[in-house]
């Protein structure tokens, strides 16, 4: 406490010294008459005679806690840096990059490719605003497929009974295969046998 008041007024005669010079300026003006009035009003000398106390310094506030021992240089390293046996903070060259053979950016091994992702996702929003655009919110009873334009014509008339289309107003994206689409689910096989489809 003793410090932090003498930085105080240390402080205060640092400021008076900068004001001595604006008070006793030499090469001023030449002095002048004037009037001053003065407001009857008394001054309060037992008030600036009382002696300085640390109750006016602080006034209604309150101390904190403060360290009581100074961290060695050794633990503030550590803490900043870490230890190379137990954890090193410092940045490391990752190894583990890949890059995507579809659009050509790096990630990380074992996780979607971010740029790619974020296409499907943007895709997938426009999908959904045209079903809701055309079919509303209503429940749906049956399955809804997505077109592009020109995928009508590939596919033949038993195909869409009893389904329900939705037509995309442009181009399917080459990135954006018609396999995304097909259900995770399927019927189980009557047979063991297994035989190619779409050969030809």
């Amino acid at each position: 406490m003793s410090r932090k008041l003498l930085t105080y007024l240390g402080n205060l005669i640092n400021e008076v010294e900068a004001l001595l010079p604006f008070i006793f300026r030499q090469g001023g003006p030449p002095p002048a008459l004037s009037v001053a009035t003065i407001n009857h009003w008394t001054i309060d000398y037992d008030h600036q005679r009382r002696p300085y106390s640390f109750k006016d310094l602080l006034g209604d506030g309150f101390l904190w806690a403060v360290p009581k021992h100074r961290r060695s240089v050794e633990k503030r390293l550590n803490r900043k840096f870490g230890l190379p046996e137990y954890n090193w903070k410092p940045l490391r060259v990752k190894t583990h990059l890949r890059t995507c053979n579809e659009c050509g950016h790096d990630y990380e091994a074992g996780v979607l490719c971010t740029n790619c992702y974020n296409r499907a996702r943007e895709e997938t929003k426009l999908m959904q605003e045209k079903i809701q655009e055309e079919l509303g919110l209503e429940p749906i009873e049956k399955d809804v497929i997505v077109l592009y334009e020109g995928e009508r014509k590939d596919q033949p008339p038993e195909f869409f009974n009893g389904k329900r289309i939705v037509e995309m107003p442009k181009p399917r994206p080459m990135w954006f295969t018609k396999n995304l689409m097909q259900k995770t689910t399927q019927q189980p096989a009557i047979t063991k046998e297994l035989k190619p489809n779409d050969l030809a």
